[in-house]
C-alpha cells in the first residue's frame, strides 16, 4: 500500500466531485459529527438544513471541519479534510446574491433539498423554523490517497 499527500488542487477536485461529507463542529468542548449533503463552488461548501443541533452548534462556534472520502480500486481510497468557517445565508436584504448563488449551486443536483429538509421527527411548521441556507468558507484543505 502506497500513501501520499494530495495537493490543494487534488483536494479541491475531491470536494467538487462528491456530495456527502462528515461535518465536525464543537460546542462547549464537546465535538459533534454529522453527515452533510453539500455542493462545492468558489472555495465554499454550500448546504441547506432545517434548524437543529448542527445549526445551533455552528452558530455558537463557526469553526468547523468537513471530511470527504472516496473509495478507489481494491483497497485504495482518498480522504480530504476542509477546515473552515460557517456562514449563514439568511433570507434578508444584503444576503440575496449569496443565497441565490447557494440555491443555484445546490439545485444542479437531483433532490438536493431532501437530506437537509427531512428529520426523524415531525418538524415544526415552516413559520416557526424556516430552512437555513449556509456555506462553509474553506480556509485550509489537506488530504491523502492510498493505492495498492
Amino acid at each position: 500500500m502506497l500513501v501520499r499527500t494530495l495537493s490543494a488542487f487534488e483536494c479541491t477536485k475531491v470536494l467538487a466531485a462528491n456530495r456527502v461529507g462528515r461535518l465536525a463542529c464543537a460546542k462547549d468542548g464537546q465535538p459533534y459529527v454529522v453527515p452533510l449533503y453539500y455542493a462545492h463552488s468558489d472555495a465554499h461548501l454550500y448546504a441547506f438544513s432545517m434548524p437543529g443541533k448542527k445549526i445551533e452548534w455552528m452558530r455558537a462556534n463557526p469553526l468547523v471541519s468537513v471530511q470527504v472520502d472516496e473509495h478507489g480500486q481494491g483497497r485504495g481510497w482518498k480522504s480530504v479534510v476542509a477546515d473552515g468557517r460557517y456562514e449563514e445565508l439568511p433570507d434578508l436584504i444584503g444576503h440575496k446574491l449569496q443565497r441565490d448563488h447557494a440555491w443555484s449551486v445546490l439545485s444542479k443536483h437531483t433532490d438536493w433539498w431532501e437530506p437537509g429538509a427531512l428529520k426523524p421527527v415531525t418538524p415544526p411548521t415552516a413559520d416557526s423554523a424556516p430552512h437555513v441556507f449556509f456555506r462553509i468558507l474553506i480556509e485550509q484543505v489537506s488530504g491523502r490517497e492510498a493505492s495498492e
